[in-house]
């Protein structure tokens, strides 16, 4: 036997391991094949450059199993960085950011300019055939301005809060979407909309994927975070819930802070038609394989009651 015999052994093993595995993936294949998939892309996955490689090549691989996912990307810390830069500084409503005519130029250059095409170039990288898009192009988000209120803690009386060009989905037109679905194409959307009077709306990526998810009857809404997922009580990862037990989470405090808005937009979601949404940790490489093709995922899933 020749000294090479150990290492040939050893790769041999370690491929036989790769196509069981392989093997084991071949029926969530199936089962998501010509299926949509809104993937909410934003966080660490997006900033860090070896998982961005990774989640481009993921996002290539379902496309080439017959899935269609649809990436609805962020860019919140760009877009701060770039607003210093310029020297523009951001007022904050009761704590929340101000969106002037200056702001969201800014806003509309950075998502729908700088960030979607380096998420665009990275996918073709990768070799896949992504195109850029915002909520603009092809009237996909018609939206409308986000009103807020708070409660006055003195005279409890409700104000409502001026957010400027801070927007919602109004209408979500997937016209363009349908027509990529039956194309190579993945699609790489913005989360800027136009208001009734054309003007330009800044929309939260998660509220936009999820109105996404909900108007092309996806199948699985995906919501790439910088945290594992929920957590109950005791710090554990829940792996699954219904609509009703996310909401008693929300009501007894369990699911606090920022986890609030995400769970509410796959709760959103689910009553709209999507199958179910999913929270999870896009620092983990190759996040969404985990979650889409072995048994039990690696996030939080919410499903309808």
């Amino acid at each position: 036997m020749s000294d090479d015999t150990p290492d040939i052994l050893h790769d041999r093993a370690a491929w036989l391991e790769r196509a069981k595995t392989l093997s084991e993936a071949l029926p969530f294949m199936r089962q998501f094949a010509d299926e949509t998939i809104v993937v909410k892309y934003g966080g660490n996955a997006m900033d860090k450059a070896d998982l961005s490689r990774l989640f481009a090549r993921d996002i290539v691989l379902l496309k080439q199993v017959g899935i269609n996912p649809v990436v609805v990307h962020g860019g919140g810390p760009q877009i701060d960085k770039m607003l210093k830069k310029l020297d523009i500084v951001t007022q904050r409503v009761d704590g929340l950011r101000y969106t002037d005519q200056a702001t969201v130029e800014v806003v509309e250059m950075v998502l729908s300019g700088t960030i979607n095409k380096q998420i665009v170039s990275a996918i073709n990288e990768a070799g896949g055939f992504a195109v850029g898009l915002s909520g603009k192009d092809g009237h996909l988000i018609r939206a409308r301005k986000l009103k807020r209120t708070k409660r006055d803690p003195g005279s409890n009386v409700e104000q409502i809060l001026d957010l400027g060009f801070v927007g919602e989905p109004a209408e979500i037109t997937p016209h363009i979407l349908d027509f990529f679905r039956e194309s190579d194409v993945i699609p790489v959307v913005a989360p800027v909309g136009m208001g009734p009077a054309g003007e330009t709306y800044n929309i939260n990526a998660d509220t936009a994927a999820g109105a996404i998810a909900a108007a092309t009857s996806a199948r699985r809404l995906l919501m790439l975070t910088d945290v594992v997922g929920v957590l109950d009580g005791s710090g554990n990862l829940v792996p699954e819930m219904t609509a009703s037990q996310a909401r008693a989470f929300i009501a007894d405090g369990t699911i606090s802070g920022g986890m609030i808005p995400k769970v509410e937009t796959c709760l959103d979601a689910v009553e709209q038609g999507v199958e179910a949404a999913v929270i999870l940790d896009g620092r983990v490489p190759h996040a969404l394989l985990l979650e889409l093709f072995t048994p039990h995922g690696v996030g939080t899933l919410i499903k309808a009651d």
